[in-house]
């Protein structure tokens, strides 16, 4: 089963061939695990590269910098474990925070094959967030609307990480419910994988001065 944008994004992506590898080996086990832990939409396993990989490797540019990452809600490693394969060769490592046990022995087995610099954590959220305080990026991919998300994230968006969060297109809906209860400083960048999608990235939040 070959996805005819692999090479285009590979070579858009320009990582090494070493790295292709282990994104071809990311795949492989997805494939293999998803009738067993039904990981991803069924129907998205025709277009990986596209709808996943893609996907998660222009986080990867949005933070060229960023060194430490944490992933909420990790499920199938997007976009966590493949942002920790790819930015492997510039120092990259990622926590990957998943509260299914089962999802969990996908992400442990699969980042031990693909060697990538990740950390499994079958975690709640809550329950670990104040470890990640100074971790330069926080990301998380359909996981939770944005007020909850920055109810999880406050102590470390508040303290000068970066927040990541992909989002489709009811994302200026989700951040007015937001901002009634944040402060937000952040920008909205076109998803280069799906034109009415945006990654919302902020660079800073704050309770509102009423509370």
């Amino acid at each position: 089963m070959s996805d005819p944008d692999r090479a285009r994004i590979l070579a858009a992506a320009g990582v090494s061939r070493e790295t292709a590898e282990r994104l071809d080996l990311y795949v492989a086990q997805l494939r293999r695990w998803q009738p067993i832990k039904n990981l991803v939409g069924p129907a998205t396993l025709t277009e990986v590269w596209s709808r996943h990989i893609d996907d998660a490797l222009q986080l990867l540019d949005l933070a060229p910098e960023a060194r430490t990452w944490l992933d909420l809600g990790s499920g199938a490693g997007i976009p966590g474990l493949i942002l920790a394969i790819a930015g492997r060769e510039r120092g990259v490592r990622v926590d990957l925070v998943e509260s299914n046990a089962r999802k969990c022995a996908f992400l442990t087995e699969t980042a031990r094959l693909t060697g990538a610099p990740a950390r499994v954590r079958n975690a709640r959220i809550e329950a670990v967030i104040g470890e990640y305080v100074g971790t330069d990026v926080v990301c998380a991919r359909a996981l939770a609307p944005m007020a909850q998300l920055l109810a999880w994230t406050e102590p470390l968006l508040k303290t000068g990480t970066t927040g990541l969060f992909p989002k489709g297109r009811d994302v200026q809906a989700e951040l007015t419910q937001a901002g009634a209860q944040w402060r937000v400083v952040n920008d909205l960048v076109p998803s280069r994988t799906d034109s009415e999608a945006r990654i919302v990235r902020v660079t800073a939040l704050a309770a509102p001065s009423h509370r």
